[in-house]
């Protein structure tokens, strides 16, 4: 299938697809430790970006990267101030992907390769629930990804927003 298929197609499915090398993959849903750690994330840094032009959107919002289409968990963007009918996030600043064991090896190559290629992005952002693993990526000024392992601190830090999160509110509810 060529991009424009895929786009095409998907705009017809009821389910959420990705798009990768010419395949599609179904998104199937997450469970319930990675939806609370993506809902969690959600509401506090919608909290922090409440008057600022920046939104946090969580699952249902693509990114257009290269001939790919992907779904991050959580993304910030600082373009708009107000939301309206769009589907496609354009010059996310953060993503946020948290871990399932089928997913994994995806987010933590391809799609941090694809994503790299955004020039509005600044900070990537991976967390295992299962294991309570925070690695976060942040584009320094040289342009180049430096990788902060958070998982030991108390707060999440995404300093391109300066949005700190307690890991104990990241893990809430989660067993």
């Amino acid at each position: 299938m060529t991009f424009s298929e895929f786009l095409t197609w998907e705009a017809r499915q009821a389910e959420r697809h990705e798009f990768f090398r010419g395949e599609t993959f179904a998104l199937a849903g997450g469970t319930a430790r990675h939806n609370r750690v993506v809902l969690n994330l959600t509401s506090r840094i919608s909290d922090h970006l409440d008057g600022t032009p920046c939104q946090v959107f969580a699952t249902s919002m693509k990114v257009l990267v290269a001939d790919a289409v992907l779904y991050p968990d959580v993304l910030v963007t600082c373009v708009k101030a107000d939301a309206g009918d769009e589907r496609t996030a354009t010059d996310p600043k953060v993503i946020i992907e948290v871990l399932s064991p089928e997913t994994k090896g995806f987010d933590q190559r391809a799609k941090f390769i694809l994503y790299r290629t955004l020039a509005s992005l600044r900070q990537y952002v991976l967390i295992d629930p299962a294991k309570r693993l925070v690695e976060v990526f942040i584009l320094a000024q040289n342009e180049v990804w430096l990788a902060a392992d958070q998982t030991q601190d108390s707060v999440l830090w995404l300093s391109s927003i300066d949005c700190r999160v307690p890991m104990d509110s990241v893990f809430k509810g989660v067993l």
